[in-house]
């Protein structure tokens, strides 16, 4: 499929190397979120009003009953601190701000201008008016969801803002917010299901990576290959695209003759440089498009994702319903 910057075609990639994107954030986003949990599983239970219990409490016993890591280690902290609900929500809007790119990146990959994806009917509706539609609601509703998610942080934001030590009413209004994100379970679950159902249109994806010259970067590579700093190979090849519009073909379509006349590199082993596989597997590089390299990380991603489940299967069990 082609990859995209600028929402300009740049170069080919494996549909894997896409995905393998959005594993990195949403890995990133379950670390966070498990590093949340250590840090906010404190017990505040003992801290008083403000100044400690005036009993001669031991504080362990709810730690140790309740689940908690630790007891707070401070009173005066422990009644004014809704860190824990800021950083929850923080957390959860990566969550929320990742799934909304994805949403959007298939929303528009199943328009009639990509049409790389076919939308499973499950999670589609059909126009009131226009019966040929199907329209993305699923993916629609999911970058709405991250509004509501980025919202309830910056409330508790600005609710914290400026108060001084230690509890005041004000904070009060922090608990809306934490419990306004109750959704997001539930949400994952709908888009796992989602994703699983997803038709790519292989051909359609293919075809586009190789037309409108994303092979140009591989072009240049062969020609370093041969000696040329990547500078002039750079402008050389933009001189063969540009005759290559002109003629209404691709790079492959122009002859040793033509390519010659923008140096005497090219050789008939250029075609092969700028193949589709050849164009892949150029990138030959820890995080790169390569075939090779694309196998060696979803394995990777695979035990990255398996280590995770190990350390708390209970989450993952929770987070698969």
């Amino acid at each position: 499929m082609p990859s995209y910057t600028h929402l300009q075609r740049a170069e080919p990639v494996l549909v894997a190397h896409w995905l393998l994107a959005y594993v990195e954030m949403v890995l990133r986003d379950a670390t966070r979120l498990r590093d949340c949990g250590r840090r906010i599983n404190e017990c505040p239970l003992g801290s008083g009003a403000v100044a400690g219990a005036t009993l001669a409490l031991d504080r362990t016993i709810a730690v140790r009953e309740l689940g908690f890591d630790r007891p707070t280690a401070n009173s005066i902290d422990s009644t004014s601190d809704r860190d824990f609900i800021l950083e929850y929500l923080h957390a959860l809007t990566f969550v929320g701000l990742h799934l909304s790119r994805f949403a959007e990146e298939i929303t528009l990959f199943a328009t009639a201008e990509y049409g790389f994806v076919v939308l499973p009917e499950a999670f589609s509706t059909g126009s009131s008016a226009m019966p040929q539609k199907k329209n993305p609601d699923l993916t629609e509703l999911i970058r709405a969801k991250v509004g509501r998610i980025h919202g309830a942080a910056q409330a508790v934001t600005l609710q914290l803002k400026g108060l001084p030590l230690a509890y005041n009413k004000d904070m009060q209004e922090t608990q809306e917010p934490a419990f306004a994100v109750e959704f997001v379970p539930s949400m994952l679950s709908l888009v796992a299901r989602f994703t699983a159902a997803i038709e790519f249109n292989r051909e359609r994806m293919a075809e586009a990576a190789q037309s409108g010259y994303l092979n140009a970067m591989a072009a240049a590579t062969y020609l370093v290959h041969k000696g040329v700093p990547f500078r002039t190979a750079h402008e050389k090849i933009g001189n063969a695209v540009r005759f290559a519009l002109q003629e209404r073909v691709e790079l492959r379509d122009l002859t040793i003759n033509e390519l010659r006349a923008f140096g005497p590199e090219f050789d008939e082993d250029f075609f092969s440089a700028i193949s589709l596989n050849a164009t892949l597997d150029c990138h030959d590089v820890i995080g790169g498009t390569a075939r090779e390299r694309v196998h060696q990380a979803l394995a990777e991603a695979s035990d990255r994702i398996t280590a995770l489940i190990k350390v708390n299967p209970g989450e993952a069990v929770h987070a698969g319903a």
